[in-house]
């Protein structure tokens, strides 16, 4: 069995190796013809259900200057303001995405993903299926915020059994991760 300083010094490692990776990336650009970084994301994007009364549909994501030595991409969308106990709330998580891909198109969201680049997947988000899943926070909660971020990887695809949650695809593309790029935006109701 390990010990705890060894353990530690393994992590120290890794988060060593993941800064290094991240500073080869600064190039790295995430953005979105639908929704501008900080802006408030428009009612097309928003869940429907739950009390909410969007359209659901995923928005666009292009980037750009990936770091080199990218295999493949990883798309995930985050509300960290999430009253989940601390864990947030995960809207969108697209994985194996082919490193020929520099976008996904508006409306490549849904639950089937016949329209996402070939190979690509996504997992189940929080709602329990996969898909894009929009915001849809509490009444009366400030605005919550949403984190979508696009991840380079070091690996054409992810060993990820057919039944991933969104928590086990954000390790394992963390810890394949070249580097990433993100921007956030904002929802309430």
């Amino acid at each position: 069995m390990r010990t705890l300083s060894a353990m530690l010094l393994g992590l120290a490692g890794v988060f060593g190796a993941f800064t290094s990776h991240a500073a080869h990336a600064q190039g790295f650009e995430l953005s979105s013809p639908d929704i501008a970084s900080g802006s408030i994301i428009k009612q097309a994007h928003a869940f429907n259900g739950f009390g909410c009364t969007g359209q659901n549909t995923s928005p666009a994501t292009t980037w750009r200057n990936p770091p080199a030595g990218t295999r493949s991409f990883a798309v995930m969308v985050h509300d960290p303001d999430a009253p989940t106990g601390g864990a947030g709330f995960w809207h969108w998580v697209v994985v194996d995405i082919p490193a020929t891909a520099a976008a996904l198109p508006r409306g490549v969201g849904t639950s089937d993903g016949r329209e996402l680049p070939g190979g690509a997947r996504q997992i189940a988000t929080d709602f329990g299926t996969p898909g894009w899943g929009g915001p849809c926070p509490p009444v009366g909660d400030k605005p919550h915020r949403y984190v979508f971020t696009v991840y380079a990887l070091k690996v054409d695809r992810l060993e990820l059994p057919a039944n991933a949650t969104a928590s086990l695809a954000g390790f394992v593309v963390n810890a394949n991760a070249l580097g990433q790029a993100s921007f956030s935006a904002l929802y309430g109701r």
